[in-house]
């Protein structure tokens, strides 16, 4: 009697479950009218059955048919009534339901404001995501439903956002003012779009919801600014890591030897392009690992750097040391010969260098931000050479001798420090630094024969700025002058960026000369 009595309702639920749908709704989405096919799937969306989904995914899919007077699913070989969901025989005459892009984009809608239901917390939370963007006035109170029931709190939170904008085509003023009141304390340009017709009296007759909008209009756009702000600051930290990496090699060289080096943006050429050919050697010889080519990149752009600046050293600067103007003229010249080689060796148009998978994308901090991995790794990369050229100048031999020249020269050479060979390491260190500004600018710029260019006078203004041979400084200055004009870009454009905070430097020097930091030594006067 027992097992009688379980079949019984077994049966009873199966029946149940499959009557769940009303089989004329289900016909009206395959009406000629592709208004009448919008209303039907507003209604199955509102029944917030489970098997609203099947059908409805089955239409996005070209997968339901009209047989006769019935809607049916036909997946292959097999049929099945799209109202109750049992299996029938394949019909001959079944002609495919006609699904244009209206109907796709209200499908869509729909199966996501469906999905809010489902039992996996990641599948309503990809829902609530794409409801961000598109949702009508007909799911309100669906919305609403979904909301009640939800206990996560960030899809509770998206769920909210959700029917706000919802509600904001409600006849009664109180629903739409509390959606306004909602949508007010988001940070997204997209919400504001849509509050600001309301601000407007030919559109929103009630004065308390016009004026709700206005305040929520303005407290979006204070939000929107202080984020801008902390987006330009990050360009700018990470504008002034690549500076940093720059001006590193010139603060060495120039507080030893006092050389103006005007091929010194080359040789962040150098180190770029050597990316360039470790991701080519990786593509061709070992393709499965060519995410990893930057890190192999990196000691080959340092040791290929260095090499051009110490042959730049023994074949033309040694010989020129104390004549400023021969020196500058000197190394300009360089700087076009090593350019030349790019274009010969490379061609004359930008080379590609793709970030590898672990750089891509990044981390979204707000709705209208996002700090991308490539960046944030650079400034990581900066701080780490930074760290590394700290060590070495402050607990090596040679960053004793390097130290000890910079301070006093002619002191050096009387205590048995070989002043020449200082002179090549030095220069070898600041090149070999430089290029490893190149890899790093290699993943946010393009790479070409001329892309040293627009740094050199940056990093010889680091250099002035922060203290000659003085690291603490070359940062400091680094970092400034990267969000400095960042911010003034945002605010006045680039070019009057670039005069206000070239004026700003001359005066600068002109109340302090010797930089941020003064150097200490004899003859630092």
């Amino acid at each position: 009697m027992t097992k009688t009595i379980l079949v019984f309702l077994l049966c009873a639920c199966s029946l149940s479950a499959q009557a769940a749908l009303d089989a004329a709704q289900v016909r009206r989405l395959a009406a000629e009218d592709s208004s009448d096919k919008v209303e039907a799937i507003r209604q199955l969306t509102q029944t917030a059955d489970p098997d609203a989904v099947r059908v409805l995914q089955a239409m996005a899919d070209d997968s339901l048919y009209l047989a006769g007077d019935k809607a049916v699913i036909i997946e292959g070989d097999k049929a099945f009534d799209a109202a109750s969901g049992a299996a029938i025989k394949v019909p001959g005459d079944a002609e495919s339901v006609t699904v244009n892009n209206r109907i796709r984009g209200e499908l869509a809608n729909a199966l996501a404001a469906l999905k809010l239901f489902d039992a996996d917390a990641g599948v309503r939370l990809a829902s609530a995501q794409k409801l961000q963007s598109s949702v009508s006035p007909e799911m309100a109170p669906l919305l609403a439903q979904a909301l009640e029931k939800e206990s996560d709190a960030q899809i509770k939170g998206m769920l909210a956002i959700a029917k706000a904008q919802a509600d904001l085509a409600s006849k009664d003023p109180n629903v739409r003012r509390a959606a306004v009141l909602v949508l007010g304390e988001t940070t997204s340009p997209a919400i504001r779009s849509l509050l600001l017709p309301l601000t407007d009296k030919a559109n929103e007759p009630d004065n308390r919801v016009r004026y709700a909008a206005i305040s929520a209009v303005k407290a979006i756009d204070g939000r929107l600014s202080a984020t801008e702000n902390l987006g330009r600051v990050f360009t700018g930290l990470s504008l002034g890591s690549i500076l940093l990496l720059a001006a590193l090699g010139l603060a060495i060289t120039y507080g030893v030897m006092g050389v103006i080096n005007m091929a010194h943006g080359e040789l962040l050429m150098v180190g770029a392009y050597s990316a360039y050919v470790m991701q080519s050697v990786f593509r061709i010889w070992l393709p499965e690992y060519v995410d990893w080519y930057l890190p192999a990149a990196v000691p080959l752009a340092f040791f290929a750097a260095a090499a051009v600046g110490v042959i730049m050293e023994r074949t033309v600067i040694r010989w020129l040391y104390g004549r400023t103007l021969e020196t500058l003229l000197a190394t300009w010249g360089l700087s076009l010969i090593l350019i030349q080689a790019a274009r010969v060796l490379f061609g004359a148009q930008n080379v590609e260098v793709a970030n590898p998978g672990w750089m891509s994308g990044g981390i979204e901090l707000v709705p209208n931000l996002i700090l991308p991995w490539n960046r944030i790794i650079i400034i990581g990369f900066a701080l780490f050479v930074l760290f590394l050229v700290w060590v070495l100048m402050n607990r090596t031999r040679l960053g004793m001798f390097v130290r000890a020249v910079t301070q006093n020269r002619a002191m050096a050479g009387c205590v048995g420090v070989p002043t020449a060979r200082i002179d090549t390491l030095a220069f070898a260190l600041g090149a070999g630094i430089a290029g490893l500004g190149g890899v790093a600018l290699s993943q946010i710029s393009n790479v070409g024969p001329d892309m040293g260019q627009g740094y050199i006078v940056d990093s010889f203004m680091v250099v002035v700025v922060g203290g000659v041979g003085q690291l603490a400084g070359a940062v400091w200055a680094a970092l400034g002058l990267g969000i400095f004009s960042k911010l003034l870009e945002g605010w006045a454009g680039a070019v009057i960026a670039k005069i206000t905070i070239l004026v700003c430097i001359i005066i600068f020097i002109q109340k302090r000369p010797q930089g941020i930091f003064a150097l200490k030594g004899r003859f630092a006067d």
